[in-house]
């Protein structure tokens, strides 16, 4: 279930670069590896190239340049913008670890 929703996730980031160039343009030539760790699910990961996302593992280990920490509910209630990010953040229920820039990239990927 939890893997379908983050393809989902994946495949819909990818449809709005393509959609809107500035997307695409703003987020030419960062190279990342996000892990998408729940707490009470498993540990995901996926690389940004170049504008788009790919390579979505259910094997989240490794080196990674942003790390996202939430449980399940949390998460699914930021993929349907049920809940904000800032929100989850504060409520202590979301930690982000990366650089500034990285965590800022964030937001973008929602």
């Amino acid at each position: 279930m939890i893997e379908e929703t983050l393809a989902g996730v994946v495949d819909r980031f990818n449809r709005h670069a393509e959609k809107n160039p500035g997307v695409g343009a703003e987020l030419a030539g960062l190279h990342r590896t996000i892990r998408i760790r729940l707490t009470d699910e498993g540990t995901y990961a996926v690389d940004l190239r170049e504008g788009r996302l790919e390579q979505l593992r259910s094997d989240g280990t490794g080196p990674a340049d942003l790390t996202i920490t939430t449980d399940r509910a949390t998460f699914l209630g930021l993929i349907a913008k049920e809940i904000g990010p800032m929100k989850a953040l504060v409520t202590r229920r979301l930690t982000i670890e990366g650089s500034l820039e990285d965590k800022l990239l964030f937001r973008k990927l929602l």
